[in-house]
């Protein structure tokens, strides 16, 4: 989503619909323990390789030789393969079968991992992300699975899907939490050396811990391979869009909509096909049908608004001059509050439960998100604990509850539903982090240019507390500087300063307020929504107890 892009987390498809659908014996207290911990582990391994570049762009930059700009190529490239893969694996996994996929899937990625370790510019750095973001697509997969193999069949959609993206949704924090040791210790690469670690260690859990076997179908047609790469390119222009149009500029470089036109014109053709097909890759009509248009628009409105803590307060600590070491603290209220957040909704989850869990989520996000916008340039890391502990626990109590409801109205009508609705959830929770980034980022350049004209026109030098300000600014040269121009010269530059920061942290203050306003906004509609169902329903009753 994370995100945009930096910290953006994608979170897995739902990929294991089919194990869901399945109702094999409930597992031993011992097998669930090993699978619980198998998918931690698989969970930590794909979201610490994904998150150790994303969290740490200006730190590996310089390693690379490369500028800021040029780093966030990585997060692009990474990012291209990565939003779509999941579509055609799925099928690939339910027609070769689990053992292979497994075994197939993790010896990429340690290959992968591997091949890090000897990248020392930038483009031999490009090419092994875009690898990376291909191998690890079917590992976050495979944490899916392991984790609903925990738990009996009534419990898969409830403490399952729960546990399971909470474990999505923390990796970004972990990895802004041990990025700093590992950067001390040996650059990037030593990053890419835990990694290669972690996924040996998958590798041979996951050999001797088998899933559960699924039947083998033949589900792939051969216009599968006409239409997903068409989905593919289109989904993946659109993330490189997303991911640097920020640093480029929307409107200065002509490549990013060439870009977006490619990307609608590969996305249309796609659509074409398969409103053709007999069995189609994606069901299009069904896409369109008011319900998944519903829940399309509530997990992206949601995935927008959590973009608060990548764009938002880790921002603002960027601007004061803080880094991941200094923010250590906040990152361990976040991660103990997606953890408790995770929890609390599986000890909850219930269909009749879900509006009330989304309205409670929305709550949160919106009171965090208010108590943020009273930043300062005092403000610090330990003064966010109880607000960025609120968004993300928030942000945990919200997508289980909304992929469960998905995931269930899919199943309903067959599993051939189930690729469709996967591109569905691909596009507002991994498209969707992007787009958050993009916009938010984007409007803090915009917002800080605002404040920062509104400040810089009234600094003048006829102002007597201005001029008292550039000379107490100036004093601290006063010991190597004599000339009184020079003095002067570096004062206002120091105002200038000063006056650059605080316009960044009123952008930020509006981001806050502006994710406040929107969270509000829909928790308000949904309360509405819930009203006129119940009003309806009620109606419904008095006629039937009067028509009887």
């Amino acid at each position: 989503m994370t995100n945009t892009a930096e910290g953006t987390s994608p979170s897995p498809a739902p990929a294991p619909a089919a194990a869901v659908a399945a109702s094999p014996p409930d597992p031993t207290l011992q097998r669930s323990i090993a699978c619980i911990g198998a998918s931690v582990l698989l969970w930590t391994t794909q979201g610490l390789g994904m998150n150790f570049v994303a969290g740490n762009t200006a730190q590996i930059q310089g390693s690379l030789g490369a500028t800021l700009t040029e780093t966030n190529w990585l997060i692009a490239a990474y990012m291209a393969p990565n939003v779509s893969l999941t579509l055609i694996l799925t099928k690939i996994r339910i027609q070769f079968g689990l053992r292979r996929f497994a075994l197939l899937s993790l010896g990429v990625f340690v290959f992968a991992s591997i091949l890090h370790l000897f990248v020392h510019d930038l483009r031999a750095a490009v090419a092994i992300r875009f690898l990376a973001g291909i191998a690890s697509s079917p590992v976050s997969t495979l944490g899916f699975l392991y984790m609903l193999e925990a738990f009996p069949a009534s419990k898969k959609m409830s403490w399952g899907l729960s546990l399971a993206l909470t474990c999505t949704a923390a990796t970004p924090t972990l990895a802004r939490l041990l990025a700093p040791a590992l950067l001390d210790l040996g650059q990037w690469h030593e990053l890419y050396m835990m990694e290669m670690g972690l996924a040996l260690l998958a590798a041979a859990v996951v050999y001797l811990l088998p899933l559960t076997p699924i039947v083998h179908t033949k589900v792939l047609r051969k216009l599968d391979f006409v239409s997903y790469p068409l989905i593919a390119l289109s989904f993946g222009l659109l993330a490189v869009v997303l991911a640097l149009g920020r640093y480029y500029w929307w409107l200065e470089a002509p490549w990013l909509g060439w870009c977006l036109a490619a990307s609608l014109l590969s996305l249309g053709l796609a659509i074409a096909i398969e409103m053709q097909r007999e069995t189609p890759l994606l069901n299009v009509r069904w896409l369109m049908s008011r319900e998944i248009l519903h829940l399309a628009a509530i997990m992206l409105l949601f995935r927008l608004v959590l973009s608060e803590q990548t764009a938002g307060a880790i921002g603002l600590f960027q601007t004061v001059g803080l880094l991941n070491e200094q923010s250590a603290g906040l990152y361990g209220a976040i991660l103990l509050a997606s953890v408790a957040g995770g929890l609390t909704c599986g000890a909850l989850l219930k269909p009749e439960r879900i509006p009330a869990l989304h309205g409670l989520a929305l709550l949160c996000v919106c009171v965090g998100a208010y108590l943020d916008s009273q930043a300062t340039n005092l403000t610090r890391p330990a003064n966010m604990y109880f607000s960025q502990g609120l968004i993300a626990f928030g942000g945990a109590l919200f997508l289980p509850p909304s992929l469960a409801t998905g995931l269930s109205v899919a199943m309903k009508r067959g599993p051939e539903y189930i690729t469709s609705f996967i591109v569905t959830f691909l596009f507002t929770q991994s498209i969707g982090g992007l787009m958050g980034s993009a916009f938010f980022t984007s409007f803090v350049v915009l917002r800080e240019q605002f404040h920062s004209s509104y400040l810089v026109e009234r600094l003048t030098l006829s102002d007597p507390l201005v001029v008292e300000r550039v000379r107490q600014l100036a004093s601290s040269y006063g010991r190597v500087l004599t000339d009184s121009q020079l003095l002067n010269a570096e004062g206002l530059a120091l105002l200038a300063q000063q006056a650059t920061r605080e316009a960044n942290i009123l952008a930020y203050n509006d981001i806050f307020l502006l994710i406040c306003w929107i969270s509000g906004f829909a928790l308000c509609t949904l309360t509405v929504h819930l009203l006129y169902l119940n009003l309806r329903q009620a109606i419904a009753d008095r006629r039937s107890l009067a028509a009887a």
